[in-house]
């Protein structure tokens, strides 16, 4: 029995697949904007979005920094295993409004927030400048 072609996985590379899943949105009429964190509309930083499981499997794994945010969604936990720089992290409700904010040196386990749904990472020192605190309500524009 053999697989049917939408079920087999591509040899390609992730970044080509990437490249071609943006020129299939552009081909059908959607344009690829770049999102936007914001706090009283004032930007923040550029924000990369991991909404898919595998996205969300991969966050900051394998990066020497970032620059800008990273958002999980849905997320309630974090972690720093096998990372190699320290995090700030937001955790925040459906609306964005921050709940609870941590630091995460390397190789530790982050605690859950069980109200939260959304998770917002970040390089270490990066919400102190940014004037993140709980209670803050955050944006997301592209």
């Amino acid at each position: 029995m053999s697989v049917p072609p939408w079920r087999r996985r591509s040899s390609l590379p992730t970044n080509i697949v990437a490249h071609l899943r943006v020129a299939h949105r552009r081909r059908r009429g959607q344009s690829h904007r770049v999102p936007w964190l914001l706090r009283d509309d004032k930007v923040l930083a550029s924000l990369d979005v991991a909404d898919t499981a595998r996205l969300r499997r991969r966050g900051l794994l394998g990066r020497d920094g970032i620059d800008g945010a990273l958002l999980l969604r849905p997320a309630r936990a974090v972690h720093t295993v096998r990372m190699r720089f320290p995090i700030d992290v937001a955790y925040c409700d459906a609306d964005l409004v921050v709940l609870r904010t941590a630091h995460l040196a390397p190789n530790r386990i982050g605690r859950p927030c069980l109200n939260s749904r959304c998770v917002i990472e970040a390089e270490a020192g990066s919400f102190e400048r940014w004037g993140v605190v709980p209670g803050v309500q955050l944006e997301v524009r592209a």
